[in-house]
C-alpha cells in the first residue's frame, strides 16, 4: 500500500516520503519548502500561515501518491 500523508505531518518528513510532493506544495503557493520552518512545521501549520486549506492539500498530495 502506498504511504499516505496527513496534515499533522512535518513538511520535511513528507518530502522524505516523496520529493515530488514539493512541486504540489509549491504550485499551491508554498514557496518556502526549503526554509528552516519546513523542518519543524506541520502541513496544517504551514497551510494556515499561507492561507491555504490543509485538507485540500492533503487530498492533492495523497491523490498524487496513489498514482505512483
Amino acid at each position: 500500500m502506498t504511504e499516505r500523508i496527513s496534515k499533522d505531518m512535518i513538511i520535511a518528513d513528507m518530502l522524505k516520503v516523496d520529493a515530488g510532493i514539493a512541486a504540489i506544495l509549491m504550485a499551491s503557493g508554498m514557496h518556502c519548502i526549503g526554509c528552516p520552518s519546513a523542518q519543524g512545521e506541520s502541513l496544517e501549520e504551514a497551510a494556515m500561515v499561507h492561507g491555504l486549506n490543509a485538507d485540500e492539500l492533503v487530498a492533492n498530495v495523497n491523490d498524487y501518491l496513489s498514482k505512483k
